[in-house]
C-alpha cells in the first residue's frame, strides 16, 4: 500500500502520543514527560482550530508520522510566519516519509497565504534535520548554543527559514494568511 497523506483524525491521537513520546526519550523536543491522549489531543485540536495545517503520513494502515504548521509567534505582525514540527516513529525513518511530509506541508502552506516558514530543529546535531530541510530549501538563521538541556547535557538549537510563495518580496493579497 503506498505511502497517503493526509490531514488528521481524531482516530490518530494515540499514535500521534506514541511517536511524540518516542520523540521524548531523545532530545528532538526539551519535554521531559509525555503529553497524555487528552493534553495531546488538545494540541492538536488548537493547531487545527486556529487553520494550520496537521498533516499524518499513514503507510499500510499504519501511522508512520506527522508534521504540522502552527504560529511562530502570538503577536499578530507574525501571523504569516509558521513554525515546523515533523515527526517520525523510529521503525519509519529513512524511508522519505519526512520528506513527504514536509513537501506537502510547504504546499499547503503556500496555498493558505503563509509567506515564511521557520523550523526549529533542537539538537543542532540532528544532521538528519536539517539535511532534510536544506533539500527544501531552508537556510540556517540562527544557532543557539547551550538554549535546552536533557539528559544530562546542553543542546544547541537551529532555526532554519525559508520563503513560502512570493515570500516578504510582495505583500499578502489580503491582511488574512490563511486564504
Amino acid at each position: 500500500m503506498p505511502l497517503e497523506l493526509r490531514a488528521v483524525r481524531n482516530t490518530d491521537i494515540p499514535a500521534i502520543t506514541a511517536i511524540y513520546a518516542e520523540q521524548i526519550a531523545g532530545v528532538n523536543t526539551y519535554e521531559y514527560k509525555a503529553p497524555s491522549l487528552d493534553e495531546m489531543r488538545a494540541r492538536v485540536s488548537a493547531i487545527v482550530d486556529a487553520g494550520y495545517p496537521y498533516l499524518v503520513a499513514e503507510l499500510d494502515g499504519v501511522v508512520a508520522g506527522y508534521a504540522y504548521a502552527s504560529a511562530f509567534r502570538a503577536r499578530a505582525g507574525y501571523r504569516w510566519t509558521v513554525e515546523t514540527s515533523i515527526y517520525l516513529a523510529a521503525a519509519m525513518q529513512g524511508r522519505g516519509i519526512g520528506k513527504a511530509l514536509l513537501g506537502e506541508l510547504i504546499a499547503v502552506c503556500e496555498q493558505r497565504g503563509f509567506r515564511q516558514m521557520i523550523a526549529v530543529i533542537g539538537d543542532a546535531g540532528n544532521l538528519a534535520s536539517r539535511h532534510l530541510h536544506e533539500r527544501f530549501g531552508f537556510r540556517t538563521v540562527g544557532v543557539f548554543n547551550g538554549i535546552g538541556r536533557k539528559h544530562g547535557r546542553w543542546l544547541d538549537g537551529m532555526q532554519m527559514q525559508r520563503a513560502l510563495g512570493s515570500g516578504d518580496t510582495a505583500p499578502p493579497s489580503d491582511e488574512n494568511p490563511h486564504d
